[in-house]
């Protein structure tokens, strides 16, 4: 498994000087290599590295050779991106950074975590520089170490070093958690599990509300007060992320599997198009927090699974039977075929569960036709003992 560990490095002021000349020239390169793929709509490396190399090798010969290639590789990186999101029909322009973070690897540093120190290239020669390792990293502290960006940010540099660390050996297990994540309610688990704080939603409407006064405004201090805002709501988004990821992998057993909607392409969807509920959907991080339940659940031993969200929140997770009319409320699904009632985020996550183990009977049939059964019928003895005082039979 990869893991990111953020060290905060303590250079004197001279070789901070220095980092940031690496820093620079690395940009440079970085930026002159995109300048002539979207030229001449290159987005291959070896050409890129056949037509580049040797005159930015000239034109800044302090930066070391292979930081000179990762510039290079970086750039590819980003012209590939555009190109595909033009060969979509995006509107893309030229990738260019202000600031691209190094990257070093293997020949290019070398880091000691018996004396929490690093060594690295830069355009004043090699520099051993101490870093102080964060608490919740100390458990990665020494793993292998692959690649590292070198970072600046608020005045600080940061070394945000990849680190190769063993799997867990859990033995896989039966277990499936269906997770219908949501707006209102941020997570409901088909164990009658309802995971997050509802109070978030209110913190994200006070953002809104700030964010449109400071935008009306319009003055330079309003400007400069737009961008503070804008950083502490992504840092309130991630951390909401970390904390909801967490609740639902501690809430998933060991070496069991999370099950969750495929999400991708909502927002073209969608046919709310103003008010809040467009701006909640607009804004909602679903795929950051997929990523972060992702490598979460590695640690556990625990695998992720999706599933399609067609007719999740309208089928009756008791009988099956689909009408749009089943969802009464936003919280409250009763089934108008049998009379089942139910939080319709709760029936939800039954669903989604349901649909992964209808996927693995049609495998294990062979691919062939099965009938898709309910959470009711799969695993109902798994969930009746924690329904929440909502649930009845109608």
């Amino acid at each position: 498994m990869d893991r990111t560990v953020r060290l905060l490095l303590r250079p004197t002021p001279g070789q901070a000087a220095g980092l940031a000349e690496t820093a620079r020239l690395f940009t440079s390169a970085f930026n002159a290599v995109s300048a002539y793929g979207w030229e001449h709509r290159e987005k291959n490396g070896v050409t890129l590295h056949h037509r580049t190399y040797l005159s930015l090798k000239a034109q800044y010969p302090t930066l070391v050779s292979d930081l000179h290639i990762q510039a290079r590789v970086k750039a590819t990186e980003a012209l590939r991106s555009v190109m595909a999101l033009a060969k979509k029909g995006r509107k893309v322009s030229q990738p260019r950074a202000e600031f691209c973070p190094p990257r070093y690897n293997v020949h290019t540093f070398k880091l000691a975590w018996e004396t929490c120190s690093v060594r690295l290239s830069t355009t004043t020669g090699r520099m051993t520089i101490p870093f102080k390792v964060p608490d919740y990293a100390q458990k990665y502290a020494g793993g292998k170490v692959a690649t590292a960006d070198l970072i600046f940010r608020n005045g600080h540099w940061w070394l945000h070093v990849v680190v190769s660390i063993p799997a867990p050996e859990v033995a896989p297990v039966e277990a499936v958690l269906g997770v219908d994540i949501g707006l209102a309610r941020p997570a409901v688990t088909s164990d009658a599990g309802f995971l997050g704080n509802r109070r978030w939603r209110e913190v994200e409407a006070r953002y809104f509300r700030l964010r449109r006064a400071l935008q009306s405004k319009g003055s330079k201090s309003a400007k400069r007060h737009l961008r503070k805002l804008g950083g502490r709501q992504r840092r309130f988004r991630r951390n909401c992320d970390h904390m909801l990821s967490k609740q639902i992998i501690q809430a998933t057993p060991l070496g069991g599997t999370v099950v969750l909607e495929n999400l991708r392409g909502i927002r073209s969807r969608v046919r709310v198009r103003h008010g809040a509920q467009a701006r909640r959907i607009h804004g909602w991080s679903f795929s950051q927090l997929r990523s972060f339940i992702v490598y979460k659940a590695e640690e556990r031993g625990c695998t992720v699974a999706g599933v399609d969200p067609r007719h999740t929140s309208q089928q009756c997770s008791r009988c099956g039977h689909v009408a749009r009319n089943n969802r009464r409320s936003r919280a409250l699904f009763g089934c108008r075929s049998c009379g089942f009632t139910l939080h319709a985020d709760l029936n939800g996550a039954r669903n989604i569960a349901a649909k992964y183990l209808a996927s693995l009977a049609t495998r294990e049939a062979g691919g062939l036709p099965v009938n898709e059964p309910t959470v009711g019928e799969l695993c109902s003895h798994s969930f009746t003992h924690k329904l929440p005082a909502l649930a009845g039979s109608g």
